[in-house]
């Protein structure tokens, strides 16, 4: 069984930009843009912590287990 992988999903609508997220995250999976908006910058760090979902004041993250089918 291999590594688990992870999506995070960002609604930017709901996001005040507090950078929480990004700076709670132990891998650094989440970043920081122009005017403190968070970004993914490397998706295959992440290891489902669920810190920045937990800690998201604006309940503006959601970070999902990716499915793989096994076609055997």
């Amino acid at each position: 069984m291999g590594k688990k992988s992870f999506t995070v999903e960002i609604n930017y609508s709901l996001c005040k930009k507090c950078g929480i997220c990004y700076n709670v995250c132990p891998t650094k999976t989440l970043g920081s843009a122009e005017l403190g908006k968070p970004i993914v910058q490397d998706i295959d760090k992440c290891i489902g912590c669920l810190m920045c979902e937990r800690l998201c004041p604006d309940i503006a993250i959601n970070v999902m287990e990716k499915v793989v089918e096994n076609n055997g």
